[in-house]
């Protein structure tokens, strides 16, 4: 759609209406282009009867220590059905950073001593938009997953996905648990 041009007078005052304004998220400056990555080395066409020898590439990099969060689907059809029981709960309610952080690593190191495989952990729900209070609220459920990926247990956290409502919802998190290396697993 074309619009019409303001006139000399209605220029004259926009540019007054705006002289004075600043921009909400002042420009940043932009970031160099980034050189596209060197074209993989194809193999020449080898002589008639002859097979190629395979490229060699480079090895992935190493997982991090992070939750892969990654599961079957049967696990998101079972979580969101709420057929997910808990083997074991950890409520971090009234709780500073600090011991919330210790309580989390201990509850942890127990469930995977016991061969947990679902942690419930009740955060609490996150502060609404427009509730302006003068505390910070929602400071562990905002750090848990900072906590869950730095953990020296991280390696044997598989996921962390919301509860079902009957579990806390929006409140709680599911922290499932892989199954431990060399046991047999269950049918």
């Amino acid at each position: 759609m074309a619009g019409r041009r303001l006139s000399e007078g209605e220029s004259a005052l926009w540019a007054r209406v705006t002289a004075g304004l600043r921009p909400l998220h002042p420009s940043r400056p932009k970031a160099k282009p980034v050189a596209p990555p060197p074209p993989e080395p194809v193999a020449a066409k080898p002589p008639r009867g002859r097979v190629p020898a395979p490229l060699v590439r480079a090895a992935p990099a190493p997982a991090s220590q992070a939750p892969s969060n990654h599961l079957d689907g049967s696990w998101d059809r079972r979580i969101a059905r709420g057929l997910v029981a808990p083997d074991s709960m950890i409520d971090l309610h009234g709780h500073s950073l600090a011991s919330a952080h210790a309580l989390l690593d201990r509850a942890l190191e127990r469930a995977i001593g016991r061969g947990d495989r679902v942690l419930l952990l009740v955060t609490g729900k996150a502060p609404r938009p427009e509730a302006e209070r003068p505390f910070a609220r929602g400071a562990i459920r905002a750090a848990v997953p900072d906590w869950l990926a730095a953990s020296r247990h991280a390696d044997r956290i598989a996921a962390v996905r919301h509860a079902h409502p009957r579990h806390g919802g929006a409140g709680a998190l599911y922290v499932v648990l892989r199954r431990p290396q060399g046991r047999a697993q269950k049918l």
